[in-house]
């Protein structure tokens, strides 16, 4: 470990230069490791501990590292083995089926046995593509069926939540219930959720209107929210009761006042996917006699009616890593279980998978411990030289293209592009240079990939950052980014990081979630 170079940080803060801006245009390249290391050395990091690998992506010369072996908690840096490994493992071209099939006789407009609903893990099913579904059923004829609703989920095993998920984020869409057969409300993706909007009522003391997405009967609002006066205070909150599908609206909202918009779970994801199906079938006409099942297997005679895959994987990614959808993440890796295996997907399986091509990656799965697919466990384990050899290594794969494009791009306001980094190093060098993935939990923070130096250099870097108490780290992150980014080969160009007032004040660094996990996303 090297040992914090505070006469740096007096220097840097004599010279009167604003935070975020260059320290040292006359220092050299062997200044970089005193560059970090005065980063590193920030009050923020007080009795925190970080893993700090900076190499040469070509040549893999190291340039700068500390406790580079040192396993931390890497929150949603988890997603960069996750996500490389469903490249691999199933291909770019992978697409999730959802299908309609029946054992069933036909008899004139009447289906006389059951229907089948199965899903094979698409995390990007949307309430029209299951009315698309409805309407095939409706134009091929069918009318009635005479049996059951059955929703096939089993290509997933029944474990719907990770490993020591926190369960006061039981309501919280980040967490949502894992299952081979979901909904996602809106192209942000985040299935297993509804969005409920809470506005106003016309006057003081009046309910405020509540509007479901999609419209449907399988949550139920608990509504206790009251309308109060205009310039009243907003407090309202909205939460799913534990172990119902009972969403709870409570506090106040004042007349005028904006609407408040929440993605919240749902508890069972596999019979909100058929509740959804049955309304649409029921909206174009075909009504369902028996009770929806779930959990049952179609049989293998079973005949398709009706189909819709989802996009190909490489466009997946978009969402997946540019948003750090955690859905998304979990569903891969049980598919990459059920790929490996032919049993139903498994958290264990599919880590297994992942551990099987890092291998071949140069990440040694006995160095590291995943549990989940996303990093929302707290239990995962990695250090940042591992990530420096996947992020080498990714760049031979033929894959490589597709995964890199999904990394999130510093200051790209748009959501698809900037991701989880579109509102962070605006206004240096590192701005539409940098591509990396963030992580963020309450205590740790963590951001890997690629930057081009002044030179055009490309180099990979890794920063997990553990232990510390302040609200956020990430200027901290992006004074090591922005100083690679502000460097040639030759000279060294320390970057101060800013102070956590003016990032809160500039709106997005300072929480302790991603900053796609606040919705509606505002960073």
């Amino acid at each position: 470990m090297r040992h914090w170079i505070w006469p740096a940080v007096l220097a840097v803060a004599a010279a009167g230069l604003s935070a975020g801006t260059p320290a040292g245009a006359d220092s050299d390249r062997s200044g970089l490791p005193e560059a970090i290391d005065t980063i590193l050395g920030d009050p923020r990091m007080e009795g925190g501990v970080a893993s700090v690998v900076v190499a040469d992506s070509a040549s893999g010369d190291v340039l700068y590292q500390h406790r580079s072996s040192g396993r931390l908690m890497p929150a949603s840096n988890t997603k960069l083995l996750t996500s490389a490994a469903a490249m691999e493992l199933l291909g770019p071209g992978h697409r999730f089926t959802t299908d309609v099939r029946t054992t069933a006789q036909r008899r004139g407009s009447e289906l006389r046995g059951d229907l089948y609903l199965r899903g094979t893990g698409d995390p990007t099913t949307l309430a029209k593509d299951y009315d698309r579904l409805a309407a095939k059923i409706a134009d091929s004829g069918i009318r009635r069926v005479s049996g059951r609703l059955v929703a096939d989920d089993t290509r997933f095993d029944d474990r719907r939540v990770g490993d020591t998920w926190g369960a006061d984020d039981e309501s919280s869409y980040y967490a949502a219930q894992i299952s081979a057969l979901s909904v996602a409300p809106d192209t942000d993706y985040d299935t297993g959720t509804v969005i409920v909007e809470v506005s106003p009522g016309a006057r003081a003391g009046a309910k405020p209107r509540v509007r479901v997405t999609p419209k449907t009967d399988y949550v139920d609002i608990d509504l206790r929210a009251t309308t109060v006066a205009r310039g009243g205070a907003d407090t309202v909150a909205v939460e799913r009761q534990h172990g119902k599908n009972v969403i709870t609206v409570s506090g106040t909202v004042p007349v005028g006042g904006d609407t408040t918009k929440e993605w919240v779970t749902v508890w069972e994801p596999t019979k909100y996917a058929a509740a959804v199906f049955r309304d649409a079938l029921a909206a174009h006409g075909v009504k369902v006699n028996g009770p929806t099942r779930a959990g049952i297997a179609t049989p293998g005679n079973a005949r398709r009616l009706a189909t819709h895959d989802s996009m190909p994987l490489k466009d997946l990614m978009i969402p997946f890593m540019k948003l750090s959808n955690n859905m998304h993440a979990e569903s891969l890796t049980k598919a990459m279980g059920h790929k490996a295996t032919g049993r139903a997907g498994s958290w264990s399986d599919g880590i297994t998978a992942i551990g099987g091509y890092l291998k071949t990656a140069g990440v040694d799965p006995g160095k590291i411990r995943q549990v989940d697919g996303s990093g929302l466990s707290r239990k995962n384990n990695v250090a940042a030289e591992q990530y420096i050899k996947l992020l080498r290594s990714a760049k031979s794969e033929p894959w490589f293209a597709d995964w890199y494009k999904s990394l999130p791009v510093a200051c790209d306001p748009d959501k698809f592009d900037g991701g989880t980094l579109r509102t962070r190093m605006c206004g240096t060098p590192a701005a539409l240079n940098v591509r990396a993935k963030t992580g963020s939990l309450t205590g740790a923070s963590a951001l890997s990939g690629y930057v081009k130096d002044k030179d055009g250099r490309e180099l990979v870097f890794s920063i997990v950052l553990n232990n510390y108490l302040a609200s956020s780290v990430k200027a901290l992150e992006d004074a090591i980014v922005v100083t690679l980014a502000s460097s040639t080969a030759d000279r060294a160009v320390p970057v101060t990081p800013r102070p956590t007032r003016a990032v809160e004040r500039d709106g997005g660094d300072a929480a302790e979630v991603e900053c796609s996990w606040r919705k509606p996303a505002s960073c």
